[in-house]
């Protein structure tokens, strides 16, 4: 990591802000309360803080070296206590020569300096540790924000991760339904069997090249779903019709890929599959608030036996839908005396 007090123009700046502020505050000491001629107190306060805050940007490589994950904290302590001695010595050593040579034939000036130099050494050593203190918290604060950033990306990871998981599980739900459907076709209708194929191959196909995408326009997912209801045509001819009514805001709103096939399916196979009556599959889409409101409603036989199944489809809808927009209950089930309808939300914005 590199010394901030030199590579970060703002702290850079506050850092020599600070020093400056110290050296006034010095002079005015020097001349008012310990009666030190005025250019001596300045050359005084230019020195010292000139010299210490030199020395102060070299701190930054000791608190790196000292670090409290490779050093015990009695190890780091002792060695700062070393480091301060040694760095306060050395400041009182040098600054002591160059303001001699500098006021030279001032005698009172010589005698206050003189004994100025213990309370100084103190002083450095105070110094010393207010800035090592802010290295270390400047340290701390930067490992801190590095480890907030990675934990971003690590969650961001694992929520891509159980994205995908869920998207792939609706697929091979779907597969499987079809392959059995072509099964039962090759041997009663083989022209079909064949027809049904085609058309799952192109369906595979659409979804294969977009399923890097987490979001489609939901035109491109009605299209995506018309090609799923073509192959249960096939299989169901005019036992089911599609209605759309979709506004046209609706149409390049963007949806989670691949979300209305598994409620397509739960349509086909709770109310086309059992109902002796020709079932209309309807979706609409319009605005609620600030929601996206995409509805798909069947009806259905009410006196037919509820097939069982696994049930992932609308689970895992949901689960996605509360992944992408971190929000609960955007999709809502209704069961009426003959109608089955779900709603899914898409927050605006």
């Amino acid at each position: 990591m590199s010394n901030p007090f030199i590579s970060n123009k703002k702290i850079r700046a506050l850092y020599f802000s600070i020093w400056f502020f110290i050296s006034q505050a010095q002079v005015l000491l020097l001349t008012y309360f310990l009666n030190v001629k005025l250019l001596n107190a300045y050359c005084d306060s230019l020195v010292f803080n000139f010299l210490y805050m030199a020395l102060g940007l070299s701190f930054w490589f000791t608190v790196s070296f000292n670090s409290l994950e490779n050093y015990s904290t009695s190890k780091v302590f002792i060695n700062h206590i070393a480091a301060a001695v040694i760095t306060s010595g050395l400041w009182i050593l040098i600054g002591y020569y160059a303001i001699i040579n500098l006021i030279t034939g001032d005698k009172v000036y010589s005698d206050f300096l003189l004994k100025s130099l213990v309370w100084r050494f103190l002083i450095g050593i105070l110094f010393y540790t207010v800035i090592i203190a802010v290295d270390y918290v400047i340290i701390y604060y930067n490992n801190f924000q590095e480890k907030l950033l990675k934990e971003v990306e690590l969650k961001a990871l694992v929520k891509e991760a159980e994205l995908k998981t869920l998207k792939y599980q609706i697929n091979p739900h779907f597969i499987f339904n079809s392959l059995n459907s072509i099964s039962s076709l090759t041997i009663s209708n083989p022209l079909q069997a064949q027809e049904m194929t085609i058309k799952l191959s192109s369906f595979l196909r659409s979804i294969l090249s977009k399923n890097e995408k987490q979001k489609n326009k939901l035109i491109e997912e009605i299209n995506n779903a018309k090609l799923y209801l073509d192959i249960e045509k096939v299989r169901f001819a005019e036992k089911f019709e599609f209605v759309e009514e979709i506004k046209i805001e609706c149409k390049e709103m963007e949806v989670p890929s691949m979300i209305l096939q598994p409620i397509l399916e739960n349509a086909i196979k709770h109310g086309v599959y059992e109902s002796l009556d020709k079932v209309t599959i309807k979706l609409s889409c319009g605005m609620e608030k600030e929601y996206f409101r995409i509805t798909i409603e069947n009806n259905f036989d009410p006196e037919s036996i509820p097939r069982k199944g696994e049930g992932i489809g609308l689970k895992n809808i949901r689960n996605r839908l509360k992944l992408i927009y971190n929000q609960e209950n955007l999709l809502t089930v209704q069961k009426d005396t003959n109608l089955f309808k779900v709603n899914i939300f898409i927050p605006v914005g």
